[in-house]
């Protein structure tokens, strides 16, 4: 069975930093993907980044070069590492995990498990 547990997040100025990490459990590691995404009040979920177990990654083209997405193998966590955060950021942003692969990794219908979500509030 797929656990996802995340942590980090929180409250952070405009122009600053926080790093969201998900420990993740139960996948196949021949085949899988792992995504972040967001969902801000009144929006729909929206997809940041994501991995396979190719190391292929990518990332939605907007928050490209602000947003890292990482991934430790040995700790079975994936990061996610948000630099020069603007207001606009804030959501609550999910991990996400699937035992499969799909060509492309930022959509929300793809992925089966998902984090208990946390909570990134930008301020001016």
């Amino acid at each position: 069975q797929v656990h996802l547990v995340e942590s980090g997040g929180g409250s952070v100025q405009a122009g600053g930093s926080l790093r969201l990490s998900c420990v993740f459990s139960g996948l196949n590691y021949d085949r899988y993907m792992l995504g972040w995404f967001r969902q801000a009040p009144g929006k729909s979920r929206e997809g940041v980044a994501g991995i396979d177990n190719l190391e292929r990654t990518v990332y939605a083209e907007h928050l490209k070069g602000r947003f890292t997405l990482s991934k430790d193998n040995t700790k079975n966590t994936l990061y996610l590492t948000m630099n020069s955060l603007k207001p606009e950021d804030s959501a609550i942003y999910y991990c996400a995990a699937d035992c499969r692969r799909h060509w492309y990794l930022l959509s929300p219908s793809e992925y089966h498990y998902w984090g208990q979500g946390k909570q990134v509030t930008v301020s001016e």
